[in-house]
């Protein structure tokens, strides 16, 4: 069976998984600062931040597996 080419649809999708892959990356450096300057709010913001960004992460591998396959 002979697969198609990525679809621009597919490689946007691919684009939207690495920008927030690369958010959760960076939240998680503001989370650390953060925490090292003692300011619980930001922490917690950065951190409700970064879980959202590994959501997105995993519903947007669970898309591009499915188109994948």
């Amino acid at each position: 069976m002979r697969k198609e080419p990525l679809q621009n649809k597919d490689y946007d999708l691919i684009s939207v998984i690495y920008h927030a892959s690369q958010g959760y990356e960076t939240c998680d450096q503001y989370c650390k600062d953060a925490e090292r300057e003692g300011d619980r709010d930001a922490v917690q913001f950065f951190n409700e931040v970064r879980e959202q960004n590994q959501r997105l992460v995993e519903k947007g591998k669970q898309l591009l597996k499915s188109r994948l396959s």
